[in-house]
């Protein structure tokens, strides 16, 4: 069965630094593009970032470009998230997800399966 898991979350003052990491198992990761996704209350669950199966194309939101990196090893079936200059609007719930894609899907629909998510508060 497949299952991915998030761990890293927590909180952090403005203007601070955390990694999320999504462990994978189940599925040969390495064909799998990866993608964050992060859920506030009351909004709906929007892209963060996406990486692509080889790890050569990346994609981004724009709320989050530039503080943000993904990367992932395949060696070790695991997808990370550096988020740094973290400021009160990431405060979500983020969510990992494995899609059959070569491209870093930004849409929800591109993903098959999904993390239980990690809770990211940020405080002022």
């Amino acid at each position: 069965q497949v299952q991915l898991v998030e761990s890293g979350g927590g909180l952090v003052q403005a203007g601070g630094s955390l990694r999320l990491s999504c462990a994978a198992s189940g599925l040969t990761f390495s064909m799998y593009g990866m993608g964050w996704f992060r859920q506030a209350p009351g909004k709906e669950r929007e892209f963060v970032s996406a990486i692509s199966w080889s790890g050569r194309n990346t994609a981004y939101a724009d709320s989050v470009k530039g503080r943000f990196t993904i990367s992932r090893d395949n060696a070790q079936n695991t997808v990370y998230l550096q988020m740094n200059s973290l400021n009160s609007e990431d405060t979500a719930v983020y969510y990992c997800a494995a899609g059959p894609t070569i491209t870093p899907g930004r849409a929800v629909r591109a993903y098959d399966y999904w993390g239980q998510g990690t809770q990211v508060t940020v405080s002022s």
